[in-house]
């Protein structure tokens, strides 16, 4: 199969309203806690995207029917599951198969959860462990995917999160779904609450506090199905927003975004460097706050950035590495040593590809330091079959001098199905070829 890329010429204003495809956390989400509830689920601006369709067919293979109503419309019959003939392959997503896991430990019969080569390489043990505190029977493969699941009875436990993870603590609030007696977890800081929110929002016995620190969780209750729109992804908004801030002349309005508080933390990082980014929310979507995003082309100030915020927007280090290199004075990223075991070592994939920009970049233990604003020049780059790398490589190359090719442009998809076509939408000169 032939593969693609991005050809990105610099030089032209982004203007225009848009919005993004739907949020990938929720649209997860959405297919695995439906897949649990009693009933229909409909779910309407559902991401169809690379990592969202792998836990698609994983609930599939687990016997949940599934109707297709167009690209973005679903309807789940959930309930009842029965034991795969083949190992649940979660390909590239992180998300499904920690979450999955964390489902797949409360059922009555053995299951495998794999991946590709790259989904092996993220470490799981930090679901393995708490899981097995929890009477779980899960063996991994050296701490890694494929992950080995049999039957066994869960108890419910207190769990003190060492590092604030999301991913973490949805699998343990999902085994505590089937776990006897009470679940505690807490967290040291904030983390993206959706799977509390939406599990709420089903009637599941879980309570959370008011700072979001501990959550509280019985199993018991019946799960309602689902029936909302998915709103756009605040992750995938990161791109257009940061190159509307560094092209000149640019000014953009992007609807209906997923404005949850703990994945905002760009656009806070963002306003904190002087950046003309007004948020302003309109409504809500299964718990999550909703609303716009309008972006003016910026003269940005180095920042320095560690902390409670660094979970808040662990996924955009990557484009805003680039905002980085555009912004006057120095700029320096502490505590995101996460970004060293995403589908990548961000850190150092984003360091190498924006060096070929001509870029110079001290990459750090747990982030990295630049000092602004830099010079680009437009070159031939990889995307390293991550999604967030190679969207980042194209915002830097409308910033850059000269055309520059960003090979592996299929992985976008990802997350950003039609990324190109929104970009060019925006007025940006981005397009997609395949590469000879």
């Amino acid at each position: 199969m032939a593969a693609d890329q991005f050809i990105v010429q610099p030089g032209q204003a982004l203007h225009h309203e848009t919005t993004v495809p739907g949020d990938k956390s929720i649209s997860h989400r959405a297919v695995l806690f439906g897949a649990l509830a009693q009933g229909e689920t409909h779910v309407r601006g559902w991401l169809a995207a690379g990592d969202t369709e792998a836990s698609l067919r994983a609930v599939q293979t687990l016997g949940v029917a599934v109707e297709r109503h167009g690209r973005n419309e679903l309807t789940l019959h959930g309930g009842t599951f029965r034991q795969p003939a083949a190992p649940l392959d979660l390909v590239n997503a992180g998300t499904g198969i920690r979450l999955l896991t964390g489902i797949m430990v409360g059922q009555p019969f053995p299951s495998i959860l794999d991946g590709s080569a790259q989904l092996r390489r993220r470490p799981m043990n930090r679901i393995i462990n708490p899981l097995r505190e929890m009477g779980a029977d899960i063996e991994g493969t050296a701490g890694y995917a494929p992950l080995y699941v049999r039957p066994a009875a869960l108890r419910g436990i207190r769990y003190d999160m060492p590092v604030a993870s999301a991913q973490v603590k949805s699998a343990l609030i999902l085994a505590a779904l089937f776990a006897n007696g009470e679940t505690v977890i807490t967290q040291p800081g904030p983390a993206r609450d959706h799977t509390e929110r939406m599990l709420m929002s089903m009637g599941a016995n879980l309570t959370s506090d008011n700072s979001g620190s501990a959550v509280h969780v019985r199993s018991g209750a019946r799960l309602h199905p689902l029936n909302f729109t998915v709103p756009g992804d605040a992750s995938s908004a990161a791109f257009p927003t940061v190159a509307a801030l560094i092209v000149p002349e640019s000014a953009i309005r992007l609807t209906n975004i997923n404005l949850n508080p703990t994945r905002t933390g760009i656009f806070d990082v963002l306003q904190a460097m002087g950046g003309d980014v007004a948020v302003e929310e309109t409504g809500t979507a299964a718990g999550d706050p909703v609303g716009t995003i309008t972006v003016r082309h910026s003269i940005l100030r180095g920042v320095e950035v560690g902390g409670e915020v660094v979970v808040r927007m662990i996924d955009e280090f990557p484009v805003f590495m680039v905002a980085a290199l555009l912004a006057e004075g120095e700029t320096i990223v502490r505590d995101a040593q996460e970004l060293r075991v995403k589908e990548t070592d961000r850190i150092a994939v984003m360091a190498g590809e924006l060096r070929k920009l001509g870029a110079q970049i001290e990459e750090l233990p747990d982030g990295f330091r630049v000092v602004g604003p830099q010079r680009l020049r437009g070159a031939v780059v990889d995307g390293h079959d991550d999604h967030r790398v190679a969207m980042s490589m194209v915002v830097a190359g409308l910033a850059a001098e000269g055309v520059t090719h960003v090979h592996d442009a299929r992985c976008a998809a990802d997350s950003f199905p039609g990324y190109a076509e929104t970009m060019a939408s925006l007025g940006a000169a981005v397009r997609v070829e395949a590469l000879g």
